[in-house]
């Protein structure tokens, strides 16, 4: 049985590793109190100040016409700009702090335990989906303390300083229940209450991210919690980020015991860190001091520690570890419920990171043997039914691999959303896979130096993948402008990047690729090397004939075709579709990871434009926010015909991936269900 001694035995051993982890950050906080001297408004990196002002922008926690004066007062660098836009954020809040603030605050619940007959406090937790409840592992070590323990909401005073009446919830650990004892936190749902509707569709929940820009050094942050057990109290204003490790982050409020497994918010109501330790001064041996200078012992209480700081695990790590858990179907269903925003595929459980999503069983053998010729190709039945050819048409680097690997890997991801989909998998043998990657390579060998896969790559990316060909080059040079221009980058003579100085066309490109990489989830190398590879196909009408041939030769003579397209494979679409024999139908056009919403893309096609092709029954283009290619969609606003944007929310190392775009239960909905439906 789980017992308040055991409780706070869990708590004084993340107390001391507290305390060993902020002695270990002296060298940060050196840094960051350096920058301070230095004259820097926030003392964090040029990398996250941008990340941070660009989310406020985006999601409107700032005032627009208010950063807009600040910014234009003066003509300034581009940190300096971001800087200001942050300060207003911290001086100015919208009317609509205080109502949600109240609305966040509502999702927070006081955590009681039954022991010996009595109802003791153990801490606090909060809602982070219509059914789940984040709180410590301290708190909740396992299903058995759960099964022990009770949730109340609505514990606090009411708007006349007067108690109001709580809600009282129990706990569901045979449901689901999980816990990390390093990372401090455990995740259990609640019950529904008397009315059968789960609790967060009356107490609201929050929706965690695993973006970043939601918080820098110096900026408040706000806890809403129970110290001590006693009702709802929030610590807001006197508040604020002090040091951001890799897992935790370190922050000054005036926190008491009790108040383990509080939400750690933003000023824009984001929950940034679980709340689960305050830090306390140590001496060289790592014992937990007094405020009397002498070592700490349990028996002198809390109230006696030297508090030097508080810490809070990061939810962005907590995300990050909950894609590793791996659970049965409807177990994973539970996490699914945290959003898009979480880097959890929507519908779908977790699966470790940097790995494809997992194929379902196969259905059973066909009775013709998988089928690679050309001419054999020709015989594959409709993998979709009822006469619908599925075609996948490949983006840029895949000329190491081979057709048929190929074809499996993305028929295993597209099968893994159309299972969580309720929909039937594909046979990867129907499955149409023009091989057009060494065909474009190829055809490039004559006036481009490409690296290799795997080659270690030196220097600036922008003079690595720089395009040998003159024409090819401004087209390269166009796109990286233009990228950068659409994603709000200032003008070139009023931006300077920290620590790195660049001049001439080389170092504006480099600056751009900066800009672009730091406002998305891709690095540079990649984004440099999509660009070089999109610009050398646009420029070179006899490499787009060369690709394009290939395609072709290895499409369904006629029928009904559903063509997915990724990256540099849907500008290839575009130019094949114009092209297509008589008797073939394009029933739907499906574009992933596409940037067809640049300028300097569309006005090259075949097509002369963006306008939606004629012989495209319905179009479908997936996109996500955190890919760097996808820059110019939605794509409805810009291309005159209909057409659907489905935006999806990736994990964010592989935020240009086809794998993770195929397993999005939507986008694979789209390609499996039949028209009819």
């Amino acid at each position: 049985m789980i017992t308040g001694e055991r409780i706070r035995t869990e708590h004084e051993r993340h107390l001391v590793a507290a305390g060993r982890r902020y002695r270990d950050s002296d060298p940060e906080r050196a840094t960051i109190e350096r920058r301070r001297r230095d004259g820097a408004a926030f003392p964090d990196s040029g990398e996250a100040i941008a990340a941070r002002a660009t989310r406020l922008i985006e999601r409107h926690g700032v005032p627009a016409a208010a950063a807009v004066a600040s910014i234009h007062r003066e003509p300034l660098v581009e940190r300096a700009a971001f800087e200001r836009i942050i300060g207003v954020s911290r001086q100015l809040q919208a009317w609509s702090f205080l109502p949600r603030g109240a609305r966040a605050a509502r999702t927070v619940g006081r955590l009681s335990m039954r022991e010996r007959g009595r109802e003791l406090p153990v801490g606090t937790g909060f809602l982070v989906s219509p059914s789940l409840l984040l709180t410590n592992h301290h708190v909740l070590p396992d299903e058995e303390a759960a099964r022990q323990c009770f949730v109340e909401f609505d514990a606090q005073v009411t708007i006349d300083n007067t108690p109001g009446v709580a809600t009282r919830l129990e706990l569901d650990p045979d449901a689901f229940f999980t816990s990390h004892e390093p990372l401090d936190y455990a995740l259990v749902p609640v019950r529904p209450g008397d009315d059968g509707r789960p609790p967060g569709e009356t107490f609201g929940w929050n929706r965690l991210s695993a973006q970043l820009g939601k918080l820098v050094i110096d900026e408040p942050v706000n806890i809403v919690g129970h110290p001590m057990g006693r009702l709802k109290e929030i610590a807001v204003r006197h508040n604020a980020l002090q040091v951001r490790l890799d897992d935790f982050l370190h922050y000054s409020t005036d926190t008491e015991p009790g108040s383990s497994g509080s939400p750690v918010f933003n000023d824009q109501w984001e929950v940034v860190a679980l709340h689960h330790s305050g830090v306390p001064r140590t001496d060289p041996e790592g014992r937990v001091l007094r405020r009397d200078g002498a070592p700490w012992e349990p028996g002198d209480g809390e109230n006696a520690i030297d508090w030097a700081s508080n810490e809070g695990v990061r939810v962005s790590t907590i995300l990050g570890h909950l894609a590793t858990v791996s659970l049965d179907g409807g177990r994973g269903a539970f996490l699914a419920e945290l959003g898009p925003e979480s880097g959890l595929a929507p519908g779908a459980g977790p699966r470790p990171a940097g790995t494809a999503p997992p194929a379902p069983p196969a259905p059973p053998a066909a009775d013709h043997a998988v089928l690679l010729g050309v001419t054999e190709a020709r015989a594959r039945r409709a993998a979709l039914g009822g006469g619908r050819h599925l075609v996948f048409l490949h983006g840029r680097d895949q000329q190491e691999e081979e057709p048929e690997p190929l074809r499996r890997k993305w028929a295993a991801a597209l099968n893994y959303g159309l299972t969580e989909a309720g929909l039937r998998p594909v046979d990867p043998a129907d499955v149409w896979m023009p091989f057009y990657a060494k065909t474009l390579i190829d055809a490039m060998k004559p006036q481009e130096r490409l690296p290799r896969p795997g080659e270690r790559l030196t220097g600036e990316p922008a003079r690595i993948f720089e395009p040998e060909s003159p024409s090819t080059r401004r087209i390269y040079e166009e796109l990286i402008d233009e990228a950068a221009r659409r994603t709000g980058m200032p003008p070139a003579e009023t931006v300077a990047v920290e620590g790195a100085l660049w001049s001439g066309v080389v170092g504006r490109l480099q600056r751009q690729l900066s800009w672009l990489a730091a406002r998305t989830d891709l690095d540079q190398w990649l984004i440099a090397a999509i660009f070089r590879d999109v610009a050398a196909y646009l420029d070179e009408r006899r490499v787009r004939e060369a690709v394009v041939e290939a395609v072709l030769r290895d499409m369904p003579d006629s029928g009904e075709v559903v063509l997915v397209a990724h990256s540099l494979g849907t500008v290839v679409a575009m130019d094949v579709i114009s092209r297509l024999p008589p008797g073939l139908e394009v029933s739907l056009l499906v574009t992933a990871g596409s940037p067809l919403g640049m300028d300097s893309v569309h006005d090259r096609l075949f097509s002369g434009g963006p306008r939606r092709p004629e012989r495209v029954g319905q179009w479908v283009n997936v996109w996500c926010p955190a890919d760097a290619v996808t820059i110019g969609c939605p794509l409805a606003d810009d291309w005159h015909g209909e057409l659907t944007d489905l935006a999806v929310s990736n994990a964010r190392e592989r935020a240009h991936s086809i794998r993770e775009y195929l397993s999005h239960r939507q986008a694979a909905e789209v390609i499996g269900r039949r028209p009819d439906h």
